[in-house]
């Protein structure tokens, strides 16, 4: 009795942690966003809580991946959440860069117009992947293809990651020439990985091929000798 009331609980344990994910997230872009209005040009403090969240989210997201195929745990609120609530931790995080001027890039003394194409043009380029993505995947997946997800896509998210924590951390720390050369070279390999990680989307197939389709319509028919035994 103590074993099965003990799996029932560990079985909402994946959903439990997209929730606190979800939250965490929530918390961490209104830090971003409350940084600039404490007068501090390196509030590292909050800055660092941020980072500290978002640490955190990340490892939630790959906790609750293990735990559920350990216990066989699906549902429609996890495969529509979860997703879901990547997405607004790493889209979210790029737009309020965006809104916020960061990274400011100041050792480059660029006119306003390219800092804010930089930073606003990246974030356009991540959701719109992600929405060209996501609507690909409804489509595919309608239509009983597979559209899982693959190597490129875990290497992009990785370097938005990466991203993430490179403006966190310069926005604290960091006032050098080279610390701007980094976080733009990040910058960069985000666009870089973001991009190609959708072209490669845009290739995969979203409907099922003719071969596979006519396959299984003659394996649905019958044949004259089974209806001659029939």
């Amino acid at each position: 009795m103590k074993e099965q009331r003990l799996t029932a609980i560990i079985r909402h344990i994946p959903n439990a942690l997209t929730v606190i994910r979800l939250l965490l997230t929530v918390i961490f872009l209104g830090l971003i966003l409350y940084a600039p209005h404490t007068g501090q040009a390196k509030p590292a403090k909050v800055l660092m809580t941020a980072f500290a969240l978002f640490v955190i989210a990340g490892l939630t997201d790959i906790v609750d991946g293990p735990i559920a195929r350990r216990f066989n745990v699906t549902s429609r609120f996890g495969r529509i959440v979860d997703p879901l609530a990547d997405k607004v931790l790493v889209c979210g995080s790029f737009l309020c860069f965006a809104i916020v001027g960061q990274p400011a890039l100041a050792n480059f003394h660029l006119p306003p117009w390219a800092g804010h194409a930089i930073r606003w043009g990246t974030a356009i380029i991540l959701l719109g992947r992600e929405v060209l993505v996501q609507t690909l995947r409804q489509i595919a997946e309608s239509r009983g293809v597979n559209f899982g997800a693959v190597i490129s896509g875990k290497i992009k998210m990785f370097v938005q990651s990466f991203g993430i924590g490179t403006v966190l951390i310069g926005w604290s720390f960091v006032s050098r020439r080279w610390g701007d050369w980094f976080t733009l070279i990040t910058y960069l390999a985000v666009i870089g990985f973001t991009l190609y990680s959708g072209l490669e989307a845009l290739h995969r197939p979203i409907r099922q091929s003719f071969a596979v389709s006519c396959g299984q319509e003659k394996s649905a028919a019958p044949t004259k000798e089974s209806t001659l035994l029939k």
